[in-house]
């Protein structure tokens, strides 16, 4: 597809609610080109009050049945006319994610946007075999279990993978006959904002996918606090998160939270080190460095650990940094100002904590002033109690340790707040299924970067997060069960006052 076939970018992001984009309220906020730091478009702020339209639109929609009552064949027609229709605009979709993101364009092409159909296609699979729990309790009693929409889902998307994530939300919450506001989060809304128009175009009633903009505190407050939002589905950072659990407290909602990680990646002696090599240099630098299961922190057995920090640190230092829409770019800006200053400030914070910087840790040269650009960034760090492997980065910065034996490594994987994701490279079998048992993380992952399966759970332990995405926590979250008991024979059951008759 040519540029010339693109529907205008809309200038103002606007909220949608029940089929219709609403005018601009008073609140206007820019939305900033990470690459050129350049205002590409406004987004209008949704108050309270808009954002209670947005839940009555999707509650009324709920009620009518107009999506929940359709039929898994109905559903399921909707889904893949979806996978088409995002197919058909995917050049589209990638230019707006990159401009808003700064993700590299031939990324968001290759890998990260697929994740749309993939979500798509897997439920529409999903619905189409699904079939409910029923059985027999010694030939009295028939049991089955029936599953009704949990109602009106507030899904609140991060700006690291702004539209792989809240389709991945939004597809789940459809797929169980719910209906949903969307909340993007107010950096990253221009490709959110486009798929609403692929969902409806696709055949999704008005009013089951809503949209609202803005700020955390004012916009997504409001949401999560609203009394006809009955679960919420969150990915992002821990401390927001803890904040939405405990504003959904009140009102006994239901909490999926996907929050952060300070992820281990230990490396053996006994791994295929070319295999390990490619593999952390994936796991720290895709995605700009923010990735919520980056392998922040890589641990080395000490025979091994001068020879990869070498390699390493030369890959690290021929990875292509610069404009994320040039095709060859491996490396774009960070997402915002604020968060580019605080990825900085670990620089000198490792130094600070007695850590050697191997490279990085700078402006790349040649990039002009212009751009939230930082290079591939190493440290060797004496203590695993430092800073920077403590806390989660969140950028293209690495923190290299060295161990001895394999227990060291596993108390230093587990030696953190957070447990998403722990990576190990190992050809010994014994060591595979040790880590698998002993690491305190909600996905181990063995000779292999991430790898997602919505076939099976994702989520973390401690402070990565509440709940798992893939189908069987999806199931659970986005439903009410209800169990029905029917008696095939007279039960035994006592007669009270027929002695008085």
């Amino acid at each position: 597809m040519t540029t010339s076939s693109f529907t205008p970018m809309r200038t103002t992001i606007t909220s949608y609610i029940d089929g219709q984009w609403q005018p601009a309220g008073a609140l206007l906020l820019p939305v900033i080109n990470p690459a050129t730091e350049e205002v590409v478009a406004q987004l209008g702020e949704a108050d309270a009050r808009e954002t209670a339209a947005a839940v009555a639109a999707a509650q009324a929609s709920w009620k009518s049945g107009i999506w929940a009552r359709k039929s898994a064949a109905e559903k399921r027609r909707v889904f893949q006319r979806i996978v088409a229709l995002t197919l058909e605009h995917i050049e589209e979709l990638a230019q707006l994610e990159c401009l808003n993101s700064g993700l590299p364009l031939n990324y968001l092409r290759a890998r990260q946007l697929p994740r749309i159909t993939r979500n798509f296609d897997f439920f529409a699979d999903w619905l189409s075999q699904n079939v409910e729990k029923a059985g027999m309790t010694d030939q009295d009693y028939l049991r089955f279990v029936l599953r009704e929409p949990a109602g009106v889902a507030a899904l609140i998307a991060p700006w690291n993978a702004p539209l792989a994530l809240a389709s991945t939300k939004i597809a789940a919450a459809l797929a169980f006959g719910n209906s949903c506001v969307i909340k993007p989060a107010e950096t990253t809304p221009l490709a959110v904002a486009r798929f609403m128009d692929i969902l409806s175009e696709a055949g999704v009633p008005p009013g089951v996918v809503n949209m609202v903009n803005g700020r955390g505190h004012v916009t997504g407050d409001a949401l999560v606090r609203d009394p006809g939002v009955r679960v919420v589905s969150f990915t992002g950072g821990t401390q927001t998160g803890r904040a939405i659990a405990a504003a959904a407290a009140p009102g006994l909602k239901r909490v999926d939270l996907e929050l952060g990680g300070k992820s281990a990646n230990i490396i053996t002696e006994t791994a295929n080190l070319d295999d390990a090599l490619d593999g952390a240099l994936t796991s720290i630098y895709t995605n700009n460095g923010q990735q919520c299961f980056a392998g922040s922190r890589i641990l080395l057995q000490r025979s091994i650990a001068d020879a990869f920090m070498r390699r390493f640190v030369e890959r690290a230092r021929a990875i292509r940094v610069g404009d994320p829409l040039d095709m060859a770019t491996e490396l774009g800006p960070l997402s915002n100002a604020a968060h580019y200053a605080r990825v900085c400030s670990f620089i000198e914070m490792a130094r600070a904590d007695g850590g050697e910087l191997l490279c990085g840790g700078q402006r790349p040269p040649g990039l002009g002033a212009k751009g939230y650009y930082l290079e591939p960034t190493a440290v060797l760090m004496p203590s695993n109690a430092a800073r920077v492997c403590q806390q989660e980065i969140f950028g293209p910065f690495a923190a290299f340790q060295v161990f001895d034996d394999f227990d060291e490594a596993i108390a230093i994987a587990n030696d953190s707040e957070f447990g998403l994701v722990s990576y190990l490279w190992t050809n010994d079998l014994q060591q595979a299924h040790r880590a698998a048992r002993a690491i305190e993380a909600g996905v181990v992952l063995v000779n292999t970067p991430m790898i997602l399966d919505l076939r099976f759970p994702f989520g973390g332990y401690k402070s990565s997060g509440v709940g798992r995405e893939g189908i069987d926590g999806m199931r659970h979250f986005y439903t009410e069960e209800k169990t029905v008991t029917i008696a095939l024979q007279r039960p035994a059951m006592a007669r009270l006052g027929a002695g008085a008759q």
